[in-house]
């Protein structure tokens, strides 16, 4: 079981059981806007503006207090819905939309950091590296790995049918909390910083 806590401690969680899972950073432009969209870049990016991030079958997440402060963006009507603690603007993990796509990237800072070795493994890909911030870029790698465990975790959870499981999805196949969804002023503006 690996414990998730946002900064202030009102919301707290825990990956339970063993499964597939990846181990990545990203470095891509909308990771680095919901970062600075929540006033959170020194906490969560890298010097070169990677997101560490655990991606796990939603299946797995369990709230144990604080479920109420759960808060959502979208970077874009069609973008990925981007969980946080609405009570200390802790990233929590991003999902996409659609209930069938039952994973969940969790977002390093709010996991115990000194565990996510020991319960993930290390870092295992680098992705989006041309986006990120100065020279050399990271070497992109890793790739390959990622995607065939995550279609594997997607096509399981679907197979199982345990992406019916997932706490942040109700039984209409909507998402718990509505999120907001920014404006393309808004993000242009996060994507400068």
């Amino acid at each position: 079981m690996h414990a998730i806590q946002c900064q202030c401690g009102q919301l707290r969680a825990h990956v339970e059981g063993e499964g597939v899972h990846n181990h990545i950073v990203c470095y891509c432009s909308d990771c680095r806007a919901f970062a600075h969209f929540l006033g959170r870049a020194e906490q969560v990016l890298d010097a070169q503006g990677g997101t560490e991030i655990v991606q796990i079958s939603q299946a797995r997440l369990r709230f144990v207090q604080g479920q109420e402060h759960l808060a959502t963006v979208r970077l874009s009507d069609k973008g990925m819905v981007r969980w946080y603690a609405a009570c200390c603007k802790t990233p929590l993990g991003n999902i996409m939309p659609d209930p069938k796509m039952a994973f969940i990237g969790l977002i390093h800072s709010a996991l115990d950091r000194k565990n996510i070795e020991k319960d993930f493994g290390p870092v295992t890909a680098w992705m989006e590296t041309q986006a990120a911030i100065g020279e050399p870029k990271p070497v992109q790698k890793g790739v390959l790995p990622v995607v065939l465990r995550f279609i594997r975790m997607s096509l399981g959870a679907r197979l199982s049918g345990s992406y019916k499981q997932s706490p942040l999805f109700n039984a209409e196949g909507q998402t718990i909390v509505q999120a907001e969804i920014m404006t393309p002023t808004q993000l242009n503006d996060l994507k400068k910083r």
